[in-house]
């Protein structure tokens, strides 16, 4: 686990941009029960989280449609939490970062951290953007 002082600024470029924070195995099954459509990012430490997924879902929510709901889960952090969320994102093998996009708790869109990892943040938002033109 990582130490609270560390990932809190990891965790603020999400929640101030409107991301509920899920800790709990109960928190995220409530999220999904959620109508609409539902974005799940899976945060981390990882360079790349902070380099270009952060920054491309900040810019993702530009665009005119755009996801009912916004939700994270910290990878290394809310352990039971990120294994229900990924749980959720079967047959895609567990990442981080990665993010899910779900309409009425089905799974729509995915983005692994393959499709992030050396990508810049305005093609990880382009991606974002075209799933939410279709789903949103």
């Amino acid at each position: 686990m990582y130490p609270a002082d560390l990932v809190k600024p990891m965790r603020e470029d999400l929640t101030s941009i409107g991301f509920q924070e899920l800790h709990t195995v109960e928190d995220v099954e409530k999220a999904m029960e959620l109508k609409g459509t539902t974005l799940v990012v899976v945060n981390s430490v990882c360079g790349c989280a902070a380099a270009n997924a952060r920054p491309g879902a900040r810019m993702s929510l530009q665009n005119a449609k755009k996801p009912d709901n916004l939700v994270t889960v910290f990878a290394g952090v809310d352990k039971e939490a990120t294994e229900k969320a990924r749980d959720l994102m079967v047959p895609f093998p567990p990442s981080s970062p990665s993010m899910a996009l779900f309409k009425d708790g089905e799974l729509v869109h995915m983005l692994e951290r393959h499709h992030i990892e050396g990508r810049p943040a305005d093609m990880i938002a382009e991606n974002l953007i075209g799933a939410y033109n279709e789903f949103c």
